[in-house]
This record gives structure tokens, C-alpha cells and sequence, in this order.
């Protein structure tokens, strides 16, 4: 059986690897930006504005929340969905700079 071992890297680069877990399906990309693009906080079906099933949709909002990039409150029978700008923040100042760390001089050539 073989194990992710993700506790052998540093806390930099498991936070940085979960960030882009979170991001690495197109629907949760999708449901960030459309909250984004929003404004306010969702109050309803997020899945009518997605090209899945609301089960799908529920599974993503899921993974999302699980890292805390979105909140979700329920009121009443429906649930209030809102990114979280703390949590964003801090995701944004992450991949910032892991992609900082991996950038290549404007010289660099793989050639032999």
C-alpha cells in the first residue's frame, strides 16, 4: 500500500499542496469566482449555476469549506454561502510565494 507521507515535507509546502488541492477541480474554481464575481453571500441553489448535478456542486462547496476558503451558514431551509476574504487572503500570500520560489532566471535553457 503505498502513503501520501506528506508529513515528511515542510509546513510551507503541505499548506501550499493543500491550497492547490482545493483548487485543482475546474467546478471549484468556478464556484470561487462566481461567489467572487458576486459580491455578497449566496443564499440558495450554487448548483444552478454550475453545469453538475447538486450533488456534485455539494461535494465541491464541501472541499471548499473544509479548507475555509468559503463559509456556510444555514438559515432556515437554505444555506448562506460566502468566501472567506481571511482564508483568501492567506491562500493568495502562499501560492504567491511557492510560485516566487520556483521562478527561473530569464536565461534558463534545459539544453545540453
Amino acid at each position: 500500500m503505498t502513503y501520501a507521507k506528506v508529513e515528511l515535507f515542510d509546513q510551507d509546502l503541505q499548506l501550499a499542496a493543500s491550497y492547490f488541492k482545493a483548487l485543482s477541480h475546474p467546478a471549484r474554481l468556478a464556484i470561487l469566482k462566481y461567489l467572487t464575481e458576486s459580491r455578497v453571500c449566496i443564499s440558495g441553489d450554487i448548483s444552478n449555476e454550475l453545469p453538475l448535478s447538486r450533488t456534485t456542486v455539494n461535494q465541491h462547496l464541501k472541499e471548499l469549506k473544509e479548507i475555509g476558503l468559503i463559509q456556510g451558514t444555514i438559515n432556515g431551509s437554505k444555506t448562506n454561502y460566502c468566501l472567506n476574504k481571511a482564508k483568501i487572503g492567506e491562500m493568495k500570500q502562499v501560492l504567491n510565494k511557492f510560485t516566487d520560489s520556483v521562478q527561473l532566471p530569464e536565461d534558463f535553457s534545459c539544453k545540453s
